[in-house]
């Protein structure tokens, strides 16, 4: 692919490297598997190591205690994997609201799932990895023994948590949040040492028993027992029940590029149901406010109906067939009007993350994605361990009509979600944008401005982002072109410039040159990203 280089002001500039690049949103992870990759592993070794550093170094966004997805291609087959866990068996509806909750609660011991994180990790390096899941851990523990300096973006959402979670977190079951994260009383300053060895422990004990000790034994007991202290639903049986899943890609073709997600219970198919609709649209032109409308347009549909179908596959109201479908592209394109619409759901027929990249010089390659869910997750700390648990189970709803409905051992409509680009049956390579609800956006976003716009990895992402958020309403970036804000306004869009990127999501990018194997990296210039090459 020609990449072409826009007149706009690119902060980075695309990364060039031929044996092995790793992308992520912080540099010490970007390294850990830069140096898995030197020891003689392969971009499957390197990605297990890089997720784990971040588990360390960015404990902002994701944790042990998280989910997992990921999309790799090895030997030109692609292969995904969900490592997202269900609900407790013992949760339920009423059992929630006998606890006076009319919706699930986003913190406590309630809204917690089973994390697949640790499964995934060693499903990965037992089917792909070249070397043992203990060697790749080592760097990971490392920085949890020894300690390293909070880098800035780091550092502002960590005081940014500790600030609300010290007024909101006063009970018993989270002191050992602040025991692990704010261990003098207070946030770790930006470029201040922290370190965990409580997390070091952990990991070096899922690295030496292949993560069973997390879900059979020893770590399995330590939540067991807090659970149970704490009225949680979460037990050690539900935990060694649980194996992540092999799962075969969804993809939509888009102007003769292949895009792939992970199938339902995530979000992905919301991108690839809005980039199956705006293709429908008129020829896309460069920084034009009619391309942005039908964007924003198609983005809006898509999502609307991904929130009112998407859930587990066999509690979905239709198929993964019918949202990908041509019929589909092509009704929702004519919901496309002129001025910005209030989006209702297609009539069906009838009947806090963190991302990352790696590649090697053999043509492995692997999107992978992990998170605890909105920063922190849901403030549960397991004592002298490390393990913050996330918060999934907040999307759940209480509605018993809902496709999303809570159900023990149900896995929750999922945000994390990792992409992948191809062409003509060969990787162009691994992409995602974490960040919530921006994901399935940013990734519409990649791929329009990679396949429509010819930009390169660097320059796609540092692109000024738009975000739909609900009805009419539309955030963008501080950098977002002035006259394209007015021309959207004109066209019914309630438009709000934000102060910060903060919201807009943070991606990386890894492409691959099919004639020279080159490699070709961007990384997101709105948190503290960074690409180890070699």
């Amino acid at each position: 692919m020609d990449y072409l280089y826009h007149p706009f002001h690119s902060k980075r500039h695309t990364v060039f490297a031929k044996k092995g690049m790793v992308a992520t949103s912080q540099p010490l992870a970007a390294q850990a598997g830069l140096e898995i990759l030197q020891k003689g592993g392969n971009a499957i070794d390197a990605a297990i190591a890089t997720a784990a550093a971040l588990t360390v170094v960015e404990p902002t966004s994701n944790g042990i205690g998280g989910d997992a997805f990921a999309i790799v291609w090895v030997k030109d087959e692609l292969h995904g994997l969900n490592a997202s866990g269900p609900a407790p068996e013992s949760i339920s509806i009423e059992a929630v609201k006998n606890l006076g909750h009319s919706k699930m609660p986003v913190h406590g011991t309630v809204p917690i799932t089973v994390p697949g994180v640790p499964a995934g990790w060693a499903a990965l390096s037992k089917r792909f990895g070249r070397l043992s899941l203990a060697e790749a851990l080592k760097p990971a523990i490392r920085y949890a023994e020894e300690g390293y300096p909070l880098t800035p973006i780091l550092g502002k959402f960590w005081k940014r948590a500790y600030d609300k979670f010290k007024v909101d977190f006063t009970t018993e079951e989270y002191e050992a949040w602040f025991d692990t994260f704010a261990p003098d009383g207070r946030a770790p300053e930006i470029g201040e040492v922290w370190k965990s060895q409580g997390h070091a422990a952990t990991l070096k004990s899922i690295g030496e028993t292949n993560a069973r000790s997390f879900y059979e034994g020893e770590l399995a007991d330590q939540i067991d027992e807090f659970m149970k202290k704490h009225n949680g639903f979460l037990s050690k049986s539900d935990l060694s029940k649980f194996q992540p899943q092999w799962v075969k890609p969804i993809s939509t073709n888009y102007r003769g590029y292949d895009v792939w997600e992970i199938p339902p219970n995530g979000q992905g198919m919301v991108a690839l149901m809005a980039l199956n609709v705006f293709e429908k649209m008129s020829k896309p032109a460069w920084q034009n406010a009619e391309t942005l409308h039908e964007q924003i347009e198609s983005m809006k549909l898509a999502f609307t109906d991904g929130q009112a179908f998407i859930s587990e596959q066999e509690e979905m109201p239709c198929t993964v067939d019918d949202l990908l479908s041509e019929e589909y592209g092509e009704e929702r394109s004519k919901a496309i009007k002129e001025i910005a619409s209030d989006p209702i759901p297609y009539e069906l027929p009838k009947g806090g993350t963190v991302y990352l990249a790696a590649a090697d010089e053999e043509g492995n390659m692997i999107s992978y994605i992990q998170s605890n869910y909105m920063g922190f997750g849901s403030g549960i700390v397991i004592p002298g361990t490390g393990i913050a648990l996330q918060n999934r189970g907040h999307d759940f709803s209480l509605d018993e009509s809902h496709p999303n409905v809570l159900k023990p051992g149900k896995r929750t409509y999922h945000t994390i979600i990792p992409g992948f680009l191809s062409k003509d049956g060969k990787a162009v390579g691994p992409f995602g944008v974490m960040g919530g609800y921006m994901q399935p956006q940013g990734h519409f976003q990649v791929v329009t401005n990679t396949v429509d716009y010819l930009l390169n990895p660097q320059a796609t992402l540092d692109m000024p982002r738009w975000q739909w958020m609900s009805g009419k309403s539309v955030h963008v970036e501080p950098e977002f072109p002035n006259y394209l804000v007015q021309a959207l306004a004109r066209k019914g869009h309630e438009i709000h410039v934000t102060s910060d990127g903060g919201s807009f999501g943070r991606g990386q990018i890894i492409w691959r040159d099919q004639d020279s194997g080159v490699l070709m990296g961007g990384t997101e210039s709105r948190t503290d990203g960074a690409i180890a090459a070699w």
